[in-house]
């Protein structure tokens, strides 16, 4: 009898057990996806302003080694927005803005602080509204860029991961002026 109870309640628990994890999860869709993408290239956004913001305008031609070939803060900055608005296209088969194919890092107004914030929150409102708008169903389409293959999706991914990479190199920059960097934003 002992055991038939235990048994009937053993049954009870995994039976809610069930029920309970039914109840509460839902299945994650591409729609949530694509909201997760957009949120995450908004929180980007605001994080990158404060590097931008960080660093006083009299500092954006700063290296943090003494030597030509190695970008500048502002040559950083504007490599990540011609590289979100270049990547993102070649992603959603967007049009880029047009300051993503002229030569920013190597003008000198561009360099300026007012002009590196611009272009790069462009970009990153470019980047954004690319994915919010872009069609689920060709997320799976392979596309050629480098000599390489990748799905759109991939490539949305790699695009995030190129702008997380030039931002975190200015990190360094912003240490090296004995300035105190943005605390880490991941949410």
């Amino acid at each position: 009898m002992k055991n038939i109870v235990s048994n009937k309640f053993f049954l009870a628990i995994l039976f809610l057990a069930g029920f309970s994890s039914k109840t509460f999860s839902q299945a994650l869709t591409t729609e949530d996806i694509k909201a997760q993408m957009v949120k995450e290239w908004e929180r980007a956004k605001s994080y990158t302003d404060e590097y931008l913001n960080t660093m006083p305008a009299d500092k954006y031609t700063f290296r943090a080694v003494p030597v030509d070939s190695v970008r500048n803060f502002a040559q950083q900055m504007l490599h990540l927005a011609q590289g979100n608005c270049f990547l993102m296209a070649k992603a959603t088969g967007d049009t880029p803005p047009a300051f993503a194919n002229s030569n920013l890092e190597h003008s000198a107004s561009a360099q300026t602080k007012d002009s590196v914030m611009y272009y790069v929150n462009a970009s990153y409102d470019f980047c954004a509204n690319a994915v919010k708008n872009s069609d689920l169903n060709k997320w799976g389409e392979k596309i050629k860029i480098f000599g390489m293959e990748a799905t759109r999706y991939a490539m949305m991914i790699k695009t995030f991961e190129h702008q997380t990479h030039h931002r975190g190199q200015t990190t360094i920059y912003i240490r090296v002026a004995g300035i105190k960097p943005p605390q880490e934003k991941l949410f």
